[in-house]
């Protein structure tokens, strides 16, 4: 499988509401960081489908490296752009 794109080396933070889905970017390449704009097409990437478990401001992972996907762990710290 390829390796996905540092979209930026730092969390997007973003307000998300309890109980919605959202669509997390795997690949790196959306334009809508950090969620899915569907840029991942004709790659070995899909989205990943999430539940935010609460509502509020959250930091999602745009370097894509997290452990804890979609919510960044502090891999950016390690991750060239």
């Amino acid at each position: 499988m390829s390796k996905p794109t540092v979209a930026q080396a730092s969390p997007c933070i973003v307000e998300l509401e309890e109980g919605k889905e959202y669509w997390w970017c795997t690949c790196g390449l959306s334009k809508s960081q950090p969620f899915c704009d569907g840029s991942h097409q004709g790659t070995d990437f899909q989205p990943m489908a999430f539940i935010a478990d609460k509502s509020g401001k959250r930091g999602l992972c745009a370097c894509k490296q997290t452990q804890n996907p979609p919510y960044c762990d502090g891999a950016h710290k390690d991750v060239d752009e």
